[in-house]
């Protein structure tokens, strides 16, 4: 099989159609395009989520605590806890662990969650370490996200730029291969682009204006989680490839390994759902706290569809994410 996600129609069919009993207070459970499950507390709902990283080998800790943060909070709430599980092959040393909570710790710290327990294993089932990060946030029941109301010509919207944390990734971890084919510079910027990883607060500002559906846009990237997003909420999505905002940095990287930015890994940006109305408060909101948001597309009736040229282009699926591809140029 792919390195990375279970393709969805093989998640539904293994998975999903494995699940076999439903709780009523399970409100929102696994679906595809939907980040997180949501229980029923009374006045109030938890919220929680959970993701693996396996596509990095540094900044581990960090992105554990943000990515899994970053899926809480696309249900508008707030990232309250976090549970972590860490397995380590028979190398790793104790060095090699402090660093990782030293990272987990310093990211909780930032984003005002509390790493709540976990579980932490020395074993040869893995090559590399491996963490795990469950997320619990709440919310009143109240302010949850409609999906229910979208309508046709509602807006499609998205936070700051494509493959932020994709880009990331790929100049430190092939740096020596990058650095006699791009500037030392923009080596160093693209590095820098993994510290706007976290959309917790663009997720909670949104929520509090009461937007109707975002996701946060990981694997896959910006087409994927359209895709996906168009799955989640029965509806047709049509975006414009011109207006989707993308540095030049990450172009660059893109075309020396070959791969497709609009289908890279995209934690620190979030896709947004909102009607026409709500845009400038959107927008005046996101600005007071200097996130770039950029409407690229609306909500249509049927078909998932990306504009490229004025040629409109049907979007498949996501399947694996260019993140591997260009990973694997020094395999």
């Amino acid at each position: 099989m792919e390195i990375g996600k279970l393709p969805n129609e093989v998640l539904k069919r293994i998975v999903f159609d494995n699940i076999k009993n439903r709780r009523e207070e399970v409100l929102v459970g696994s679906a595809i395009g939907k980040d997180n499950a949501i229980v029923d507390f009374g006045d109030e709902v938890c919220i929680l989520s959970t993701d693996p990283i396996t596509g990095a080998t540094k900044d581990i800790g960090k992105l554990a605590v943000h990515i899994s943060c970053n899926d809480v909070a696309s249900s508008g709430a707030e990232p309250i806890g976090v549970l972590l599980t860490i397995l380590a092959p028979p190398n790793t040393t104790e060095e090699d662990i402090y660093l990782i909570m030293n990272e987990a710790g310093e990211a909780s710290k930032t984003l005002n969650v509390e790493i709540m327990g976990g579980h932490t294993e020395i074993t040869d089932a893995v090559n590399r370490v491996v963490i795990s990060a469950t997320v619990v946030g709440k919310q009143k029941k109240e302010n949850m996200l409609d999906i229910h109301s979208i309508e046709d010509g509602y807006q499609v919207l998205m936070t700051k730029y494509v493959g932020i944390e994709g880009t990331s990734i790929l100049a430190k971890e092939l740096e020596a291969y990058l650095e006699d084919k791009i500037d030392e510079a923009k080596i160093k910027e693209a590095q820098s682009m993994g510290e706007d990883i976290s959309v917790v607060k663009e997720g909670v500002i949104c929520g509090e204006i009461g937007v109707n559906y975002m996701h946060d846009i990981t694997e896959g990237g910006v087409l994927g989680a359209v895709w996906e997003g168009a799955v989640a909420i029965n509806k047709g999505i049509k975006i414009y490839e011109d207006l989707i905002p993308i540095k030049q940095i990450t172009k660059e990287i893109s075309d020396i390994l070959d791969i497709d930015p609009y289908r890279l890994i995209s934690s620190g940006s979030m896709l947004i759902v909102a009607e026409k109305g709500k845009i400038p408060i959107i927008k005046n909101r996101l600005a007071e706290e200097g996130i770039k948001v950029t409407v690229i597309g609306e909500v249509i009736e049927k078909g998932i569809i990306m504009e490229k040229g004025g040629i409109p282009m049907e979007i498949d699926g996501p399947t694996s994410d260019e993140l591997y591809k260009g990973l694997s140029i020094i395999d």
